[in-house]
């Protein structure tokens, strides 16, 4: 029994003096040499691996726009054919392809309404002289029947209002209001 001990006091101190010798340190054992340091940065790097080969993945295709998209994009949502846009605001654009196309304002709702391409008519005529005899971007309140074709939503315009921007005066009483000078 008293030899167990004795070895277990043994082996304690010896564990104390091993932990103490093995201590980390806070500075390098040696000051690092600069001709070795510089040796070690211009010589060529060592082959550890290969490159990595760039992977080709084919772009997506949007069916309603034609267009490349990035890869898990939501695809725009369609309107059922025969669908009536009842007094809908929104503005004349283009497509990348000259189109007329109608970009809807935002419902408030689901804030997911994809443009419609118009479909040539004289609706589409009359908005399209207003748009070129404006000097501003001009927002219009449409209302028509929707067409879909290979996945994508067509309009025919039936009637057409220019909307009032906001932004605007209404008459001529409001500008020289802005416009007065300030009188004490």
């Amino acid at each position: 029994m008293r030899c167990a001990i004795a070895l277990i006091v043994v082996l304690g101190m010896s564990m104390a003096t091993f932990a103490q010798t093995t201590r980390p340190t806070t500075r390098p054992s040696e000051p690092p040499n600069p001709d070795m340091m510089l040796r070690q940065l211009l010589s060529p790097a060592r082959p550890s691996a290969r490159p990595l080969e760039p992977v080709n993945f084919p772009p997506e295709v949007d069916q309603s726009s034609k267009m490349a998209v990035a890869p898990k994009v939501e695809s725009q949502n369609l309107v059922r054919e025969g669908s009536y846009i009842p007094e809908r605001i929104g503005r004349l654009t283009r497509t990348a392809d000259g189109q007329a196309e109608l970009t809807f304002e935002a419902d408030g709702f689901a804030l997911k309404d994809p443009p419609m391409i118009i479909l040539p008519n004289l609706t589409l005529m009359k908005m399209e002289t207003m748009v070129k005899n404006s000097s501003r971007d001009l927002k219009f309140q449409v209302s028509g029947m929707v067409t879909e074709y290979n996945g994508r939503n067509y309009l025919l315009l039936e009637s057409l209002v220019q909307k009032q921007d906001d932004t605007v005066p209404t008459s001529k009483k409001a500008d020289d209001r802005n416009n007065a000078p300030i009188r004490p």
